[in-house]
């Protein structure tokens, strides 16, 4: 089976009904995405498929077929996205585990819309966080949208 992961051809030898998940982490070795719930519910595993977000844990090796897959390792070089700028400008993470889906969320929903409000930011970020950073989450989306200046968001 071929899977096409940030713009690389990887031949792998899975089970089809394998999470692509597992394959991501376990055989193809990009530990950025990571596991939380098994279930899609908490996001830890959102990639994108053909720019889409997707909930990999949920979804198996044989359902991809040639779509391209993009995990967090791929988002930017060196962490330049406006996202993960912002991510770090504001101390987003407690313990960080939830957070390359959180980052891969917000990122998408910018692609979506480039100044999303309180609304549109409920709707798109249903990734949870045990640690509860979702205000820090919130202000990290208005700075890299432009939307807050980090220097007002640090301030509050």
């Amino acid at each position: 089976m071929q899977l096409d992961i940030n713009g690389q051809v990887q031949s792998i030898d899975v089970e089809p009904n394998m999470p692509l998940l597992w394959a991501i982490r376990e055989v193809v070795g990009l530990t950025g995405t990571k596991y939380g719930c098994g279930v899609a519910q908490c996001g830890a595993c959102t990639v994108y498929l053909n720019g889409e977000p997707v909930r990999s844990c949920s979804i198996p090796v044989s359902a991809v077929g040639k779509a391209k897959i993009t995990t967090i390792e791929a988002l930017s070089k060196n962490n330049t996205h406006p996202v993960q700028q912002a991510w770090v400008a504001l101390d987003v993470p407690q313990c960080g585990y939830c957070q390359s889906g959180q980052i891969m969320a917000a990122a998408a929903l910018l692609k979506r819309n480039s100044k999303p409000t309180d609304t549109d930011i409920d709707n798109a970020m249903g990734n949870l966080c045990r640690c509860g950073t979702y205000q820090k989450i919130r202000d990290g989306i208005y700075v890299a949208s432009g939307q807050k200046k980090l220097a007002d968001v640090l301030a509050q």
